[in-house]
């Protein structure tokens, strides 16, 4: 009689493997599970259907022991579909069959499996490959997690450069350095609303601090004119978002080619009065009119040299009295979900009264 298809979690330690044996044929399934279920917790399936539901489970499995020659779903379709979903790609396939011609074999490792058994199977055999490729399968593991980890770093210290960047150029600015660190939250709030993939949203987020670097080029008797600027001044002052698309022009960075397109077209208009290039509607790209509804928004709701703070709520009643005109009107009903965010990031990075004031 075939033994049990799950061995009981009750009496073996979480922490044991779990090796998943996919056979149609029960006698086959006893000898593995007596092979292996005194070391790991051992899951069945009798079919590819089957096997491909319990792998996807989380906890998955840590290694799965594959029959070849199953009825409707053969054992290379089963890895086919186990190596295209990302939740299962990345799980050691064995096979365990008694088709041994060197082609079948190829076939095998063609499709990702890491190992090929052929039956009748030797119990310590199977017993060694199994200790192996888990083995490596751990190694692998442990691996990538320390990659990951030192790729968070790394984006987290890219972060911290693009953050002393932006505030670097806001000193020639009367804006703050934490106007910088908000915008780029908002702009990464309204990403998310409207739906974008998470690569895409953190690049965002990453390259919206940077939208105003293009101001290095603008000469500090125009930046930090206290009165109002001439025509001719100002003219030269709309002029920083060229520079900004200048400076990241030469880098196939896909976060920089974020942030030059932001830089460029972040002041555009929905109604083409914007600059630099009086772009209209969907002319002006995605990135540039999710950040220009951020930076003005953050821009509203700050204390400068000249004007008070205002509250939330008159500054949405702007941005949305401006929908159509100025900002994207398929974008600014987005805010309507984001109040308690928004109100959070302010909270988390306030302005220090001396960037206010020494400006």
């Amino acid at each position: 009689m075939m033994k049990t298809f799950e061995q009981s979690n009750t009496t073996q330690p979480l922490e044991r493997p779990t090796i998943l044996i996919v056979d149609d044929t029960p006698e086959n399934i006893d000898v593995l599970v007596a092979s292996l279920s005194d070391e790991y917790t051992v899951k069945v399936a009798l079919n590819g259907m089957k096997a491909l539901a319990i792998a996807a489970l989380s906890p998955r499995p840590d290694l799965i022991l594959l029959d070849v020659m199953m009825p409707e779903m053969d054992g290379y379709d089963v890895c086919t579909q186990l190596k295209a979903n990302p939740v299962t790609a990345n799980i050691p396939v064995i096979f365990v069959t008694a088709k041994h011609d060197i082609k079948d074999e190829e076939r095998g490792f063609s499709l990702g499996a890491v190992d090929y058994i052929i039956k009748p199977i030797s119990p310590p055999i199977v017993r060694a490959r199994v200790r192996t490729h888990l083995a490596l399968y751990d190694q692998n593991r442990q691996l990538q997690k320390k990659v990951d980890e030192r790729t968070k770093a790394l984006q987290a210290s890219q972060l911290r450069i693009i953050h002393h960047l932006g505030r670097a150029v806001e000193f020639k600015d009367n804006e703050t350095g934490a106007h910088v660190i908000r915008m780029s939250h908002y702009a990464r709030m309204i990403a998310q609303e409207y739906g974008g993939n998470e690569e895409w949203i953190n690049r965002i987020f990453q390259a919206a601090p940077m939208h105003d670097v293009g101001k290095i080029g603008i000469s500090d008797a125009i930046l930090l004119k206290p009165g109002k600027l001439t025509p001719e001044e100002w003219e030269k002052m709309k002029l920083h978002t060229v520079y900004g698309g200048e400076i990241f022009a030469e880098d196939d960075d896909p976060m920089l080619q974020i942030a030059k397109t932001i830089a460029l077209t972040h002041h555009e208009k929905w109604d083409g009065s914007g600059y630099p290039n009086g772009l209209k509607g969907e002319e002006i790209p995605l990135e540039g009119r999710i950040v220009a509804i951020a930076d003005v928004l953050d821009a509203l709701m700050s204390k400068r040299p000249y004007k008070e703070a205002w509250s939330l709520e008159a500054s949405l009643t702007y941005i949305k009295d401006s929908a159509g005109s100025h900002f994207d009107p398929n974008l600014v009903p987005l805010l309507n979900n984001l109040t308690p965010q928004i109100l959070s990031i302010r909270q988390q990075h306030p302005d220090k009264e001396e960037d206010i004031i020494v400006k």
